[in-house]
């Protein structure tokens, strides 16, 4: 399920990020609190990242989660050297003559850190031909800030491979399995970054109310799915600017989400323009009134070899002969054999504590707004304490599963 979320509001600025929400007090008041610094750069990488898994994937269900995929590359910075280094902090948006490149890390580390208290399983693993001599000082910066797991695998593919599947399995308490194949063409530096989340609803759909209702994919293909209800005062918008809908909703915990729902026809048009003012205006706008909504129970995961994407967005020299990784193995030819992403996303009626078929008592003077998620919408999940984009989603068809 997804990670809990709460009703404080998140906001995005084009100058920066805030929030309506108080400051934690338990929180750290000293660099720790540099973290948020991260979210201007994080967030525009996120959009970038989204709307160009998107266009190589018209018509499929995308689940990704931008704030891990961000943590990964620049944990794999630590290990790269001159203009390696400098293509990948520049891809994920950063400046060093604004943050130096250890405040870039240090933040990432607290970032993982708050990450890690929330219920999730999430992590970053680099797996090397045992061939190669890792360097000491690589693998304890990406232990130190990143938490990163360095494995040797053998030098056989159809070995490697099982070797790799297996400790994805574990870590993932068997969520993944067969990431590789035996047919896939074989790899020397290979690095996974998989993240899974549960949680409550602080607000939970009613779960006798749960039925069996059309989805609509487009034109010519229907579905059924399990549709959840709740009928409740609900933060909503009817946005005639990108002819969309969106409702925010809370989970217990520190998340906010928006579930969007475009006109026909017009999803694709809603995320290419997706940006951190669409999301501030979006959170200007929004009203509180009672909606009747009704959202798909479903289950999606995304698992997707980034390399391809990676190169469009200006990551392509991690892939080539031109990296220079000498600061992971002196082997001077290594370069980036594949980047594997993987998260899942589970949408159920559970809450705080069970919860009947609500017994709505109507004001005659205004009838509830209906909001029905029937047809294609977006997900986007945003952390309120880090400001992160934690999970951007494209639904197509609740009943398919996204290519890996």
């Amino acid at each position: 399920m997804l990670l809990s979320l709460c009703a404080c509001l998140l906001w995005l600025s084009a100058g920066g990020l805030r929030t309506v929400q108080a400051e934690d007090p338990n929180a750290d008041t000293g660099t720790g609190s540099q973290h948020r610094n991260l979210a201007p750069n994080n967030v525009d990488f996120a959009f970038d990242l989204y709307k160009h898994l998107v266009a190589s994937a018209p018509g499929e269900n995308i689940f990704i989660s931008p704030v891990s995929i961000s943590m990964s590359l620049a944990m794999l910075s630590l290990g790269a050297r001159g203009p390696t280094r400098a293509q990948l902090l520049r891809g994920l948006g950063f400046n060093l003559t604004e943050m130096p490149e250890a405040q870039i890390h240090h933040n990432f580390q607290y970032l993982h850190h708050l990450l890690k208290e929330l219920d999730a399983t999430l992590g970053n693993a680099l797996f090397l031909n045992q061939s190669l001599d890792l360097l000491e000082s690589f693998s304890a910066d990406a232990k130190l800030y990143y938490e990163l797991d360095t494995l040797a695998i053998d030098q056989d593919w159809a070995t490697a491979s099982k070797q790799i599947n297996e400790y994805i399995k574990n870590k993932t308490q068997e969520k993944t399995v067969n990431l590789f194949s035996a047919l896939d063409s074989p790899a020397v530096l290979i690095l996974v970054n998989y993240i899974f989340f549960k949680g409550t609803w602080a607000h939970p759909f009613h779960l006798e109310s749960t039925r069996e209702e059309n989805f609509y994919v487009n034109e010519s293909t229907l579905v059924k799915v399990p549709m959840m209800f709740q009928s409740s005062e609900i933060k909503y918008l009817n946005d005639s600017v990108l002819r969309c809908q969106l409702v925010q909703l809370d989970y217990r915990g520190n998340e906010t989400v928006f579930f969007v729902l475009p006109e026909k026809g017009q999803i694709d048009a809603v995320i290419n323009a997706l940006s951190r003012d669409t999301i501030q205006r979006w959170s200007d706008a929004l009203t509180s009134g009672q909606v009747d909504l009704y959202i798909p129970k479903v289950s999606i995961t995304g698992a997707y070899d980034l390399e391809a994407l990676l190169k469009v967005m200006g990551f392509e020299d991690v892939f080539s002969n031109q990296a220079n990784f000498s600061g992971i193995t002196r082997e001077t030819q290594l370069k980036l054999s594949k980047v594997v992403h993987k998260a899942g996303l589970q949408l159920d009626e559970k809450g705080v504590k069970a919860t009947a078929p609500p017994v709505v008592t109507r004001n005659m003077t205004s009838e509830p707004r209906t909001i029905l998620f029937n047809q294609p919408f977006i997900v986007m999940v945003f952390d309120n304490y880090t400001w992160s984009s934690l999970f951007l989603v494209k639904v197509v068809n609740p009943k398919s599963h996204s290519p890996v």
